[in-house]
C-alpha cells in the first residue's frame, strides 16, 4: 500500500473548490441545474456536503482502508442506463415539490455525458431496472383466483414482473428546512451536532446547499405499464411502506407489517391487470426510523410491562425508550411520488 497523502480539511473552501459547478435547484435544464458531485476523486469538483452511496459510503471507506478498492476509482457507466425511462415531469422543476432526492439522478450518464468525459466523477443516485418477484402470498392469490396469470404481469410460474427503482437520498437543505418549517441555519446546526460533528461543512460552508446524508434510501416497485402512472384516464394504486425487516422478510410474530405490504402489492397487481398501474414505495426507515435496536428494546419493554402487552401502550413504551414516538418525517415522503409524476391515487 502506498503512503497516504496529507489530509486536506474540507471545512473551508480553497480557491479551486469555488470553481466547482453550481447547483441551481429547480432548474428545468439539467445542465443549468448542475450535476451532483460528491466525488472523492477530485476534491476541486465537489459541490455538495457528504458523498455518494448513502449508508454504504462507510463500507467504501473500509474497502479503501483495506486496499480492496482504489480510492481514485471512477465507475464505468457503460450499459447502466435505466431499462425504463421515467420523466422528466413538471414536478421536477418545482423546488418546493422535490427536496430530498435528485430528480435527474437516473439520467446523469445521458445529460452530463460531456462533463463526465471531461473527468468529472458524476454518479447516478437513482437506478432503474427490471426484475421478477416471487412471493408465496402471490402464489396463494393466484390459486384462489384473486389474481390471474396473464403471461405479462404475472408469468406462468406465478412470478410478478416489476420495474425496480433504487434511490439514494439527496437533500436540498433550504427545501428540507422549509418542509419542516424551521430555519436552514438551525437545521444545519442540528445535523452537525447530532452526527458528532461529522460534517463541518454544514456550519462552515453555507454556500453548499446540497447534502448527501449517510442514511438508507428508497426502493420503488412499479407494476404494469409505467406510462399509466401519469395518465389520468388509467387507475393507479399506491402503497407507501416503511421498512420492517422482521415481518417483511422473516415473517416475525412480533410485527404485523408484511400482510399490509402483501395486500398493497396484490391491489397493485389487480389495478395493473385492469389496465392501470401499481406503485410500491419502500422506505428504509426501520422501527419508525428509530432503528432496529431501539425497536427490539421497545418489544422487550412491552412484553414485560404490568398487565402484559397492549395496543394502547404501544406508542407510550416507544416514547419511554426513545424519547419520541416516531421520527420518519413523512413530510419528505411525497417527493418520490412527485418524481414519478403522480398527481392522484385511486386505490
Amino acid at each position: 500500500m502506498t503512503k497516504p497523502k496529507h489530509i486536506v480539511l474540507t471545512s473551508h473552501p480553497s480557491s479551486s473548490r469555488l470553481n466547482s459547478p453550481a447547483i441551481n435547484w429547480g432548474e428545468s435544464d439539467p445542465l443549468k441545474r448542475g450535476p451532483i458531485l460528491g466525488t472523492l476523486v477530485n476534491s476541486a469538483h465537489r459541490n455538495v456536503i457528504g458523498t455518494h452511496s448513502g449508508s454504504y459510503s462507510l463500507y467504501r471507506a473500509l474497502a479503501v482502508a483495506s486496499g480492496t478498492l482504489q480510492p481514485n476509482h471512477r465507475p464505468d457507466l457503460t450499459n447502466t442506463a435505466p431499462i425504463v425511462p421515467i420523466g422528466p415531469h413538471p414536478s421536477w422543476t418545482d423546488p418546493n415539490l422535490i427536496v430530498s432526492i435528485d430528480p435527474f439522478g437516473a439520467m446523469v450518464g445521458e445529460v452530463y455525458s460531456d462533463l463526465y468525459q471531461q473527468g468529472y466523477d458524476i454518479r447516478p443516485t437513482i437506478a432503474i431496472t427490471k426484475a421478477h418477484i416471487n412471493m408465496p402470498e402471490l402464489q396463494d392469490a393466484v390459486d384462489k383466483n384473486r389474481l390471474a396469470i396473464d403471461g405479462k404481469i404475472i408469468k406462468n410460474d406465478g412470478s410478478l414482473v416489476v420495474t425496480k427503482v433504487a434511490i439514494d437520498p439527496v437533500w436540498y437543505l433550504p427545501g428540507i428546512a422549509q418542509r419542516l418549517n424551521i430555519q436552514e441555519s438551525y437545521l444545519r446546526r442540528a445535523l452537525f451536532q447530532q452526527t458528532g460533528g461529522m460534517f463541518p461543512e454544514l456550519i462552515t460552508r453555507p454556500d453548499l446547499k446540497v447534502f448527501l446524508p449517510p442514511i438508507g434510501g428508497i426502493t420503488v416497485y412499479l407494476i404494469g405499464d409505467v406510462a399509466a402512472i401519469t395518465e389520468p384516464n388509467r387507475l393507479l394504486a399506491v402503497r407507501v411502506h416503511d421498512e420492517c425487516n422482521g415481518s417483511d422478510v422473516f415473517g416475525s410474530d412480533i410485527c404485523t407489517c408484511r400482510p399490509y405490504l402483501v395486500h398493497g402489492l396484490e391491489v397493485c397487481v389487480q389495478t395493473a391487470q385492469g389496465g392501470g398501474a401499481g406503485v410500491i414505495v419502500y422506505f428504509r426507515k426501520e422501527g419508525r426510523a428509530l432503528g432496529e435496536v431501539t425497536k427490539f428494546l421497545v418489544y422487550n419493554a412491552r412484553k414485560r410491562q404490568q398487565g402484559g402487552d397492549s395496543a394502547n401502550a404501544y406508542f407510550n413504551r416507544t416514547e419511554c425508550v426513545a424519547g419520541v414516538q416516531d421520527i420518519r418525517f413523512q413530510e419528505l415522503m411525497p417527493d418520490v411520488l412527485h418524481w414519478l409524476g403522480i398527481k392522484r391515487i385511486d386505490r
